[in-house]
């Protein structure tokens, strides 16, 4: 039997320092330092592949590091996205493991009670300290703790069930209830927000920032960040390759990320101009150089001669100065930037009138949009939020009502998948789907827009072919050829799945003064928050409007 590890609480702390990691000749972990504490609050974020997942994992001491040093006191738990898909193990099952050490204060406790009752020797020294680690559990309110962690985040309460007959999302929303419940003095969590609902994330929320142990959460999720965390560790790439430790909760990292990235562009800028300069000038002493050789008719060898050793020094001297001004500031990241949409004013884009779908647009809807309105289509799985905008694209024919478009309306929807092919290069496709809006007619060549342009994928990501690409790189790809095709309306379902934080952040102030029409369906908190004043369609159990 296993002997349980108690908790340290108070003294409890995690640290890591100088951690490096290399898969083949990639690194993926490169000076990583942090330290936790009972109350810490901290966040990772970065870009997909930049070793958010991996760095969990090294904490916990699943994966060892090829340099630098974890030190762990007191317990921790670990929750990854991943779920098994056999599992024999019952809820009840997971409760009990994640509980042992409160099971055997409490076992501790009822024996030390006992020997108090049969006056056994050193009875009460024993006694104190079992109950002692029971109050620092609170063990006898466990229990009730993982039973209303489980019903908080809707998760099946039933502890008989065997979690082979539960969905991913249900078994993780079990493990996540359990690992609230449990104790332990730090938790890491890697995207705890997959498979909530709104309830859900709001009792989430609360328990994370009520936890009296320290949290460590890998995610893309702003609200969470913004509500939750006081310290933000950045994995995406900086001037020097090491990450970047932010205070001040998300705000901060917002604030010291851009302002960092401000400096990173006026220097690599700034070295530019100067090697830009220095090659000039190498390129006019050369010139100085063959034209030397040649001097006015009647000069004599020795001035000839003298003039050729000065041109040829300073050739030497400028070429030393471009050697040893090499751009010592790598390249920074890529930025997203909004082509120019726009839409004649006073136009109505778009009209729908009583609307339904069958089975999955149940109740009519009528909707007006106008040149540079916003709307945002909120509603729970299944209201038919994907379908409406479907519907509005053109892409799918209602069951009842009518569908008005302004004649020559350019209206692009950014679906939640992509159905690009894999086998074709990112760029090709780019380039085929900008054909074919000029071979329809609804773009001008003089309009078409550039894909190295948007700064959504690099040269070497264009390249690729779609199916080499992450899922935040094919998203990228889908909205590029949004983008291209100018819309005067354009709709966006759950535009923030698989994008980075930077990236989101960017596209929503792009969103906020673009002169298209905008219409978001999201789940998406932050976002809400962040278009809280547009105007909002609830899709819910009976009709509704906008107009």
């Amino acid at each position: 039997m296993v002997t349980p590890t108690f908790p340290a609480r108070e003294r409890a702390q995690l640290t890591c320092a100088d951690i490096h990691l290399q898969r083949g000749d990639r690194p993926v972990l490169t000076g990583v330092g942090m330290t936790v504490t009972p109350r810490s609050r901290w966040g990772v974020v970065g870009e997909n592949g930049r070793g958010k997942s991996t760095l969990l994992h090294v904490l916990a001491g699943e994966l060892a590091p090829d340099q630098g040093t974890v030190q762990l006191v007191g317990t921790l738990a670990l929750a990854t996205q991943e779920m098994p898909d056999h599992d024999e193990r019952t809820i009840g099952d997971v409760v009990d493991e994640q509980l042992a050490a409160t099971r055997a204060a409490m076992e501790r406790l009822d024996e030390a009670t006992a020997a108090l009752a049969d006056g056994r020797p050193g009875a009460d020294e024993e006694y104190s300290q079992a109950l002692d680690l029971v109050q620092l559990l609170d063990g006898w309110d466990a229990d009730r703790r993982v039973d209303m962690a489980l019903e908080g985040l809707g998760a099946v309460t039933d502890r008989s069930r065997p979690l082979s007959g539960l969905s991913v999302g249900q078994r993780y929303r079990v493990r996540l209830a359990v690992l609230l419940a449990a104790g332990h003095d730090f938790l890491l969590l890697d995207e705890p927000t997959n498979h909530l609902d709104r309830e859900s994330l709001g009792f989430l929320t609360d328990r994370l920032r009520a936890y009296p142990g320290g949290i460590v959460v890998v995610s893309h999720d702003r609200a969470l960040l913004s509500d939750v965390v006081d310290t933000v560790l950045d994995l995406d790439p900086t001037r020097d390759g090491t990450p970047q430790v932010h205070g001040g909760g998300y705000a901060g990292y917002r604030e010291g990320r851009e302002a960092e990235l401000q400096r990173w562009e006026a220097d690599y800028a700034q070295q530019q101009a100067e090697r830009a300069r220095l090659a000039d000038d190498l390129s006019k002493a050369q010139n100085r150089l063959v034209s030397g050789w040649r001097p006015d008719k009647g000069t004599g060898r020795h001035q000839r001669a003298t003039r050729a050793g000065s041109l040829a020094r300073a050739v030497h001297r400028r070429q030393d100065q471009l050697d040893e001004h090499r751009i010592t500031a790598p390249t920074p990241p890529q930025r997203f930037h909004m082509p120019e949409l726009s839409a004649p004013n006073g136009v109505t884009l778009l009209r729908a009138e009583d609307v339904t779908v069958d089975g999955r647009l149940p109740y009519p809807v009528d909707l007006t949009l106008d040149s540079g309105d916003r709307l945002v289509v909120t509603g729970a799985n299944g209201a038919g939020k994907s379908t409406l905008l479907a519907v509005l694209a053109g892409q799918l024919a209602p069951a009842t009502g009518t569908v008005h478009r302004a004649r020559r309306a350019r209206v692009h929807l950014l679906q939640q998948e992509s159905s690009r092919p894999l086998h074709r290069r990112a760029r090709d496709v780019f380039a085929e789907h900008l054909a074919d809006l000029v071979t329809a007619g609804l773009l001008d060549d003089a309009e078409s827009v550039g894909l190295a342009s948007l700064g959504l994928l690099s040269s070497h990501e264009a390249g690729k072919r779609v199916g080499e690409l992450s899922m935040g790189q094919q998203r990228r790809l889908d909205l590029a050829c949004a983008l291209a095709a100018r819309p005067h309306a354009l709709l966006l379902d759950e535009p923030t799945n698989h994008l980075s934080i930077a990236l989101v952040d960017e596209l929503t102030e792009a969103l906020q003064i673009t002169g298209a029409a905008v219409v978001v369906a999201t789940h998406d908190r932050q976002l809400q928050r962040d278009v809280a004043g547009w105007p909002r369609l609830e899709l819910s159990g009976e009709v509704r409007s906008r107009r």
